[in-house]
């Protein structure tokens, strides 16, 4: 990746599209921003192909991110709280469970940030 300072920002061109990062929102994705996505969505995602090998019948899956940041640390990210709704019909509760934990030790992004952040995640079954 190759990111090109810019007016209010940097850039960088990828195969998907354009990516627009800066400290202000009016020019484009903040940094912390980026980072938890990135965490959000790995783990939504290895769920995703977890629980389609497992042959869990789920309809949706929506993850709320809630972070803490320690203001006087450079306000760095502290703590990335991930909830988990997962939609189907039947689900168990320990078989999620378990999948939920194979996630964790899957999702890259997760494990990358090991000692630096801690991310908690929770989940809830609906109907």
């Amino acid at each position: 990746m190759e990111f090109n300072m810019k007016e209010g920002g940097f850039s960088a061109s990828l195969p998907y599209g354009q990516l627009e990062v800066s400290g202000n929102e009016e020019f484009g994705f903040r940094p912390y921003q980026l980072m938890v996505s990135s965490i959000a969505v790995c783990s939504g995602g290895v769920l995703r192909k977890i629980l389609e090998k497992q042959r869990v019948d789920f309809k949706d899956i929506s993850i709320k991110a809630d972070v803490k940041r320690i203001e006087e640390e450079a306000n760095r990210i502290k703590k990335i709280s991930l909830h988990f709704t997962i939609t189907g019909e039947n689900l168990k509760e320990e078989k999620i469970q378990k999948a939920m934990e194979l996630t964790r030790k899957n999702c890259s992004m997760v494990q990358s940030v090991i000692g630096s952040i801690e991310v908690e995640e929770t989940f809830e079954l609906q109907s």
